[in-house]
């Protein structure tokens, strides 16, 4: 984007994204080639292209490549550096989990100790991976080891902990860090998350193709996740998952309170969302809570199955307020707009089974009691307009707490064609204006356990 555009958000200062990094100005290309790097899709390149980058770092450059595919391991961008992958440059990530060196990081909500991402800007600033190329993860040998643990676990009641003990690397890792640009690549095969902002801020993400469905369908493999973070602009992704296609996070039950790190200002716009577990999803990580995020003009097809996703726990809690969601497009999904605050309980809720005690100290994190009181997560002020929805099966799909009811959502502009229009429940002071919800029973939503709804 434009620097005046960019300040127009308010997203970034003047220092920022839009205006030049030392690598434009530098106007100087180091090539990964001439310290060793060799685009035959066999050679292990991560020294070589790490080298290239820390020559980098000295002067503020750019790193390229010639045309090849590239296999490596772990590599970190440093301060000011520019990675450019040209059009026909591919960046293959090594099948081998020792080739991504473990590190303290957060994964699904918990601070641990895992695996480096593929690419990292880890606690840097002022850094920039743009390019025609394509990052690609290889990483169906990390799905298959993923099933394999699932196949071993969930008998013993441990579903909830797979996802941990598994460790997969994540596509591309951006943590604690600041003034980051990435733009162009083409994204494929992540073996975990695609793209992780976590603890970061100042962050431009733009014009990706994600596919992570291509070989097999990877399992937790996001497209982008902004987790504590702010001052995020998310615009014109195209992508196909096989979970969240774009996701707010903020941490996972005691340890994401303790944290108590939220995701606020943020804008994510224009994006199509091809195949995922929705459009738009908050949670459900929400423990440090999401405040003013605006959402717009996204396009939503099948087979996702839901457009607009709000996912808590009992003992995530958190506060979500100032959501604004606007000018979305929805193709034959099943459900239009739907609140769960019980979400798939065998992993949301952690109990390490009687008898076991060898167990690793996350476990112990996991399982820490959280009072009722600090686990139910609040959602309140959200403001839906213009979603048109065509060939849905529901249009809502809505529940929280009798006592803690979902306050202040403003609905205007629906135009949803939907068999049923579903149910609403502990709802309070909800507003439907100029909305159109066409059943073929010709029956509204229906309305449980709630007060102040009015326009349907």
């Amino acid at each position: 984007m434009q620097r005046r555009a960019l300040l127009q958000l308010g997203l970034v200062a003047a220092t920022t994204l839009g205006a030049p990094t030392l690598a434009l100005a530098a106007g100087k290309a180091i090539l990964a080639n001439a310290h060793g790097a060799v685009g035959d899709g066999r050679t292990l390149n991560t020294k070589a292209i790490q080298t290239a980058i820390d020559e980098a770092a000295k002067t503020g450059a750019t790193v390229a490549f010639k045309p090849g595919v590239y296999r490596t391991g772990s590599i970190f961008l440093k301060s000011g550096v520019t990675l450019r992958l040209d059009k026909g440059v591919t960046l293959l990530g090594s099948q081998n989990l020792a080739d991504y060196p473990e590190l303290p990081t957060r994964v699904a909500g918990i601070e641990l100790t895992w695996p480096a991402a593929l690419v990292n800007v880890y606690r840097q600033k002022n850094v920039r991976i743009v390019g025609d190329g394509t990052i690609d993860g290889d990483g169906k040998v990390f799905w298959d080891s993923y099933w394999a643990l699932r196949r071993k676990y969930d008998p013993k009641g441990l579903r909830w902990a797979a996802d941990y003990d598994c460790k997969r690397p994540r596509l591309i890792q951006v943590f604690d860090s600041e003034q980051v640009e990435l733009a162009g690549p083409r994204l494929r095969r992540a073996g975990f998350w695609t793209v992780h902002v976590c603890y970061s801020h100042d962050v431009h993400i733009a014009d990706l193709e994600i596919r992570n469905n291509e070989g097999g369908r990877g399992p937790s493999t996001d497209g982008v996740d902004i987790d504590s973070s702010h001052d995020v602009l998310v615009e014109r992704i195209d992508v196909a998952c096989n979970d969240d296609a774009l996701c707010l996070k903020a941490g996972r039950d005691a340890d994401g309170l303790r944290v108590a790190r939220p995701t606020y200002n943020v804008v994510i716009r224009d994006c199509v969302i091809r195949d995922a577990s929705a459009g738009i999803t908050f949670g459900s990580e929400t423990s440090g809570g999401f405040h003013d995020i605006k959402v717009s003009g996204l396009k939503v097809h099948h087979p996702t199955p839901v457009g607009i996703l709000f996912k808590s726990a009992h003992t995530r809690g958190g506060a979500v307020r100032d959501i604004d969601i606007a000018g979305m497009e929805l193709q034959d999904v099943f459900t239009v707009f739907r609140v769960n605050l019980n979400w798939n309980p065998t992993y949301s809720y952690a109990e390490i089974p009687a008898g076991m005690t060898d167990v690793p100290p996350y476990w112990k994190v996991m399982t820490q009691h959280v009072p009722p009181e600090q686990g139910r997560c609040r959602l309140s002020d959200v403001r839906v307009k213009d979603i048109k929805a065509i060939g849905a099966k529901t249009a809502f799909e809505v529940a929280a707490f009798s006592d803690l009811p979902l306050e202040r959502f403003a609905f205007t502009d629906l135009d949803l064609d939907v068999q049923a229009g579903g149910r609403i429940a502990n709802a309070r002071d909800w507003t439907f204006t100029r909305s159109r919800i066409d059943t073929l029973d010709g029956k509204p939503p229906e309305v449980v356990e709630s007060s102040g709804v009015t326009g349907l």
